[in-house]
């Protein structure tokens, strides 16, 4: 019998996640959990990173980024939920992995370029690169390889970070004569990708974002805010749905075939104002994440529980990283 593939991503909990956090990486887990041993984990090592002065809401993001998972689908039952900094194993790994790594290796990584420049964005053209945030290039591997995962699922931006994940894995196994570590290849995101209302990327630091966990009337303000044609003057001009910068993209998103159709036409008619538009795709953005939000709610309401779940996924998760790590130490031939 082929074994299950195993995958491990995560996500640094920096608050409450939003629709582009939903559309680009949990609906691609919810279809992977179905499929692989997934190892999902709430990256707050990395958090500090560039938030290490800014910890009094830590504890508290950790947990709105598990409700938001489990409130969308990621299934306890079916994918392994635990928080990194609960996983000492990790810590241990990636100490040996910087001994083994070359300095420029880490320089190269854009995840690290990425981070820099939210770091300097913070603390202004004077700011220094901390040892941890010049490591985080290697963290990133450990956590993958403290489960030894086949595949990474990532956008198209980030695939250069696997790639120096397996570059790891290689000069690992060389060093030492082993061919223990997989070589992990990046499994990339076929889902939907979503502006900001403003037409800019989403994000938190922005300002321009929806997030999941928006009740209807936050959404609907949010959505009626959003750019569509610059162009367009009166209420019964007629629109340019290719040159809508935020609304008919949401509509292709969220809306039916049938509805992205009559949309399109009767913007380019003159016969749907861009308010009265907004209003009909707030609605259907509240449709849809209506049993999320319910879900949610539940969440909300029963803390332990999700406590209870991201624990249990701690006790299987460092199992499995137990062994490897003991497996690493006997390799290297520690103590």
């Amino acid at each position: 019998m082929e074994e299950t593939k195993r995958i491990m991503s995560g996500m640094r909990p920096t608050g409450r996640l939003h629709l582009g956090h939903y559309l680009g990486v949990i609906s691609n887990w919810i279809n992977l959990q179905n499929q692989y041993e997934c190892y999902f984990s709430v990256a707050d090592w990395h958090a500090l990173t560039t938030n290490y002065d800014k910890t009094e809401q830590l504890k508290e993001n950790v947990l709105n980024v598990v409700i938001d998972w489990l409130a969308c689908g990621i299934d306890p039952n079916k994918a392994t939920i635990f928080v990194q900094s609960t996983i000492p194993e990790i810590a241990e790994l990636n100490i040996y992995l910087g001994m083994v790594t070359p300095q420029n290796w880490v320089e190269r990584d854009p995840t690290l370029k990425d981070m820099a420049k939210i770091l300097k964005n913070k603390e202004g053209q004077n700011s220094q690169i901390g040892f941890g945030l010049m490591g985080y290039p290697v963290l990133m591997s450990a956590d993958i390889m403290a489960v030894n995962a086949h595949f990474v699922p990532v956008g198209i931006d980030q695939v250069a970070h696997v790639e120096l994940t397996r570059d790891m894995v290689r000069r690992f196994n060389n060093i030492y004569k082993t061919d223990y570590f997989v070589e992990p290849k990046p499994l990339l995101n076929e889902c939907k990708l979503i502006c900001g209302i403003d037409g800019a990327k989403m994000g938190k630091s922005f300002n321009n974002d929806i997030k999941i966990s928006d009740d209807e009337e936050t959404t609907t303000k949010k959505i009626m805010q959003c750019i569509t044609d610059r162009s367009r003057a009166r209420k019964d001009d007629p629109g340019h749905p290719d040159k809508c910068e935020v609304a008919f993209k949401y509509w292709q998103i969220f809306g039916s075939d049938e509805d992205i159709k009559q949309v399109d036409t009767e913007c380019r008619a003159g016969q749907r104002g861009c308010a009265d538009c907004k209003r009909q795709l707030a609605q259907k953005i509240n449709e849809h994440f209506k049993e999320i939000r319910e879900k949610r709610k539940y969440y909300e309401n029963h803390i332990d529980e999700v406590k209870q779940i991201f624990e249990e996924g701690t006790e299987k998760s460092r199992k499995v990283s137990k062994k490897i790590l003991q497996d690493v130490r006997n390799i290297i031939g520690m103590y």
